[in-house]
C-alpha cells in the first residue's frame, strides 16, 4: 500500500504534465532605442502611460497584468512610460494625460485610450496590437464582380 506522501507526490508529478504553460509578457519600462527596434522588426506594441499616483492608472494595472499574462499577447512588447519622470516619452506620444494606452502594430499606431478602467474595451484596445488584419479594411478599389 502506498504511504500518504508517496501518494501525494504522484498526485503532484501527474498533475505537473497537464499544467498549461505560463505565458506573460515582459513589461518594459520605456525607451526610445528598444522602442524604435520593436517598431522596425513590426512588432506589435502596447504603450501605458502610468503615474504612481494616479488612481486611474492604479485600476488599470491589474487588467493590464491579467491581460498580458494571455497567451495570444505572448509576443506583444509591453512598455510603461512614467507620466512624472519621463517626460520627453510622454511628449513623444503626444500624451496630454497620465493613463494614457496606446496600441502600435510595427510602425502603425492603431488606437489609444485616455483613462479607460474597462476590461473589456482595454482587451480590445490590445487586441488592436496582435490582431492579423487591421482594424479599419482598406476600402473596396471599385472592381466588384470582376474574375480574373
Amino acid at each position: 500500500m502506498l504511504s500518504r506522501r508517496a501518494a501525494l507526490l504522484a498526485a503532484a508529478a501527474a498533475s505537473s504534465v497537464f499544467v498549461t504553460p505560463a505565458y506573460s509578457t515582459e513589461t518594459k519600462t520605456f525607451t526610445q532605442g528598444d522602442f524604435a527596434a520593436a517598431q522596425k522588426a513590426g512588432k506589435p506594441i502596447f504603450v501605458a502611460i502610468h503615474a504612481t499616483w494616479c488612481p486611474t492608472c492604479k485600476a488599470q494595472k491589474p487588467i493590464l497584468s491579467e491581460l498580458m499574462a494571455e497567451p495570444k499577447f505572448k509576443n506583444l512588447v509591453y512598455f510603461v512610460v512614467d507620466f512624472d519622470s519621463q517626460k520627453d516619452a510622454v511628449n513623444f506620444f503626444g500624451a496630454q494625460m497620465q493613463s494614457t494606452l496606446i496600441a502600435f502594430k510595427g510602425e502603425h499606431e492603431t488606437g489609444r485610450s485616455v483613462g479607460d478602467t474597462d476590461r473589456s474595451s482595454i482587451a480590445a484596445r490590445a487586441d488592436e496590437s496582435v490582431a492579423l488584419r487591421p482594424a479599419h479594411p482598406p476600402s473596396c478599389s471599385g472592381r466588384r464582380g470582376v474574375r480574373a
